[in-house]
């Protein structure tokens, strides 16, 4: 169940809080294909991290309360899952980051990696496959070491 104390991160995975926009989380997973590339101050809510991100160093860090809470709360897990179902769409649905180099890259290390520590091991791997499976599909066009950091976010 929900506490307040146990966070920002929590309150808004949970759909009662808002990011520093103003923005619940449904409202971000609302956004068009064009809005999730153009916006770049969602990804640290919907898939947080606990250490300070270099893109976006005002957003909130996972605590070790909140990442307890977030595994505990139905309605957290819930938004994660439609978080990942609509990342996936979006990779599904564009073809600019099926480049040796994109942003969208680092993103997806975190998305494995938030999703490996507040969902499991397996969603993460899901997460990793269905990525890769659009890699291969495009004829493997993303630098090596991209590809390495998600295989090491999968594995941790």
């Amino acid at each position: 169940m929900f506490e307040p104390s146990s966070g920002p991160l929590h309150a808004y995975l949970a759909g009662i809080g808002c990011d520093h926009r103003g923005r619940y989380a449904a409202d971000v997973l609302g956004f068009s294909n064009q809005q999730f590339e153009a916006v770049h101050d969602y990804i640290q809510w919907l898939f947080p991290l606990p250490t300070r991100s270099a893109a976006q160093p005002g957003a909130p860090v996972l605590t070790r309360a909140e990442i307890e809470a977030i595994r505990a709360d139905r309605r957290a897990s819930d938004t994660l899952l439609k978080a990942t179902e609509r990342m996936l769409r979006f990779y599904r649905e564009t073809n600019d980051w099926l480049r040796w180099q994109d942003h969208n890259h680092l993103r997806i290390t975190r998305i494995i990696n938030s999703l490996r520590l507040l969902a499991g091991t397996d969603a993460a791997c899901r997460f990793h496959e269905a990525i890769l499976a659009l890699h291969d599909a495009a004829g493997a066009p993303i630098n090596h070491q991209s590809l390495r950091y998600w295989a090491e976010a999968a594995e941790n």
